[in-house]
């Protein structure tokens, strides 16, 4: 990947690690198969990945990493592995920050709220739609767009004094309680009442 990238642009200046999967499941009911693929899925995958770009945007100078995570590493969620991988991923974004911000590199994270997308649609309702939408202080629903223009001015120069954050689009959600993530995957999981 990282040596196509270059054979087509002639550099690295952005890596946008945007992957997750999720087994429901508390560290009592997920199997240690479920486990580990969740864990390689989520967050191995964002260490090779980095691993082997790094070294080529330090040739180029520097460069951006936007590692996407999400509100379940902040807040509890129905599904320990997924909150585990999540939380991985801001912990690996600040540290890569710490150690990459000398060679130029930005190391910044992503932390989406209940975003509507094609992945979560089939389990939607006009219903729980509006649930989620309502949960979050701005009342309204993200989608992927948000978190999109989110990553571009992370990896924009607008972003060159930005480093080592955990940035919430979630619409506030995050800022409120006593809503948890967990509650409200919970009703998405189960449907309205």
């Amino acid at each position: 990947m990282v040596d196509a990238a270059i054979d087509l642009w002639g550099r690295l200046d952005i890596l946008d690690n945007n992957v997750g999967i999720s087994r429901r499941g508390s560290v009592l009911e997920i199997s240690e198969e479920d486990w580990d693929f969740v864990m390689a899925v989520n967050v191995k995958s964002i260490v090779l990945c980095s691993k082997y770009a790094i070294p080529k945007m330090i040739e180029s100078g520097g460069g951006s990493i936007i590692n996407i995570s999400s509100i379940a590493g902040l807040r509890a969620h129905s599904s320990t592995p997924y909150t585990t991988s999540k939380a991985a991923v801001q912990g690996l974004t600040m540290s890569m920050a710490a150690d990459h911000g000398p060679d130029g590199i930005r190391v910044n994270c992503i932390a989406p709220g209940l975003v509507y997308s094609p992945m979560v649609a089939p389990r939607m309702d006009s219903d729980l739609r509006e649930i989620r939408k309502n949960a979050a202080p701005l009342r309204t629903e993200g989608d992927s767009w948000d978190i999109g223009y989110a990553a571009l001015f992370l990896a924009s120069d607008e972003a060159r004094w930005v480093n080592g954050v955990i940035l919430p689009v979630d619409a506030g959600l995050t800022q409120v309680t006593p809503v948890t993530y967990q509650t409200l995957t919970q009703q998405q999981y189960a449907g309205p009442s």
